[in-house]
């Protein structure tokens, strides 16, 4: 009786150890890529943050404790509805158990609703809105690349102490564009300067920006401020200089800038201006050699922030649920807070309690073409921003209620 009662326990103790080895949810780890495919937005993730997903997976080995990793991808069209339509029937129905990117900083405040309560993880890279590590954090939700608060205080706080003291907003009118607008103007007004005005544009769908830089001009402001990303930053930049702005002694400051913006300007356009980014491809060998290989499989194009974002968080999520020996959505993300991030992207990254990851940011100025050597050789790096001084400090003030 006593050796049966021994041999069953073993047995049962053999089960536990087997299922504490291998508790992936379906036998599978899917992860979908939701982001602009087609839209504005889609040069600064799009296919190609489909492509850094996948070359993650590929790079882990395409399993996790032993079962296979899938990506999946969808075409959220920048609007609230359609992604959190998407991003339900992919939970519901397709169980997804991580939804990454999402640029547009409206549908990012929804899927992290949603995934909250309906408990999977949400790695964002592409979108801006610092509130998503405020007032709608998430024990599910990381944000990873940059966030509005990091975009003005790198490059609104340096134009105002070059003398650009006098701003003047035009915005995108979504979530993203008021989030930074309202977190540049508290930069700038901190480091002495002021704001004497400001437009909001039609999100999404405006192509004519000329009633809004007659406004900006008028205003006689020192630096007009672009709160917008994409294509909206590309025809407002463009329009400005064809209507003389520049020329005529005022400042443009791209809020977020990305490096396909800057290839679609030209430097020509674009030169001078200086920018905040969270990742730039020529850093060292390191960066060099991951976006050589990201871009032969993406055209020739060098990765934006957020495209390299997507592959360190996927990485980053993979590596936890290898290490919590679970794909459960609260238990891998405690995971992902407990260990540092340490890759080509960021080094001794930190995921806050508050999910944001803190990681070095960068103050940079657009070359001239004289100063260019060559394709995509677009950045001089001013200097290096440490996370601890580039991010929003934790504190319970900014709304988050994962912070005591």
């Amino acid at each position: 009786m006593q050796l049966t009662k021994l041999a069953f326990s073993i047995c049962a103790l053999a089960i536990g150890a087997g299922t504490a080895q291998a508790q992936v949810s379906d036998d599978l780890v899917k992860i979908g890529v939701l982001n602009d495919q087609s839209g504005l937005y889609a040069d600064v993730s799009g296919p190609g943050g489909v492509t850094a997903a996948r070359m993650a997976v590929e790079d882990f080995g395409g399993k996790v404790l032993g079962k296979p990793i899938e990506v999946i991808f969808a075409d959220h069209q920048n609007k609230p509805d359609i992604g959190s339509a998407i991003a339900n029937q992919w939970i519901d129905i397709g169980k997804v158990d991580a939804i990454v990117d999402v640029p547009t900083s409206s549908v990012a405040l929804a899927i992290q609703d949603i995934t909250k309560n309906k408990n999977r993880v949400h790695i964002n890279s592409g979108a801006a809105s610092s509130d998503l590590t405020g007032p709608k954090c998430s024990p599910t939700g990381v944000h990873w690349t940059y966030d509005t608060y990091a975009l003005a205080n790198g490059t609104g706080t340096t134009i105002v102490k070059e003398g650009g003291d006098s701003w003047f907003f035009i915005t995108a009118d979504y979530a993203f564009g008021h989030a930074l607008e309202r977190d540049t103007s508290a930069a700038v007004v901190s480091a002495g300067g002021k704001i004497v005005g400001s437009v909001k544009t039609p999100f999404p769908g405006t192509t004519d920006f000329s009633s809004f830089l007659l406004q900006a001009q008028g205003s006689g402001a020192k630096v007009i401020g672009f709160a917008n990303a994409g294509g909206d930053t590309i025809n407002s930049i463009k329009q400005a200089g064809e209507f003389g702005l520049v020329a005529g002694g005022q400042k443009l400051a791209g809020l977020l800038v990305y490096i396909t913006d800057i290839h679609s300007l030209g430097l020509k356009t674009a030169q001078g201006l200086t920018i905040t980014d969270g990742f730039y491809w020529d850093l060292n060998d390191e960066t060099r050699a991951w976006s050589k290989k990201f871009g032969a499989r993406n055209g020739g194009k060098m990765p934006t922030m957020n495209q390299a974002g997507i592959y360190s968080g996927v990485t980053h999520y993979l590596k936890a649920i290898e290490a919590a020996k679970t794909d459960e959505a609260k238990t891998v993300v405690a995971k992902m807070k407990e260990m540092p991030v340490n890759d080509f992207f960021a080094k001794n990254g930190k995921i806050r309690e508050d999910g944001r990851m803190v990681h070095t940011m960068y103050l940079a100025q657009v070359k001239t073409p004289e100063e260019s050597k060559g394709p995509w050789d677009y950045y001089k790096i001013i200097r290096e921003i440490p996370g601890d001084q580039a991010f929003r400090p934790m504190d319970a003030k900014f709304g988050c209620p994962l912070v005591k």
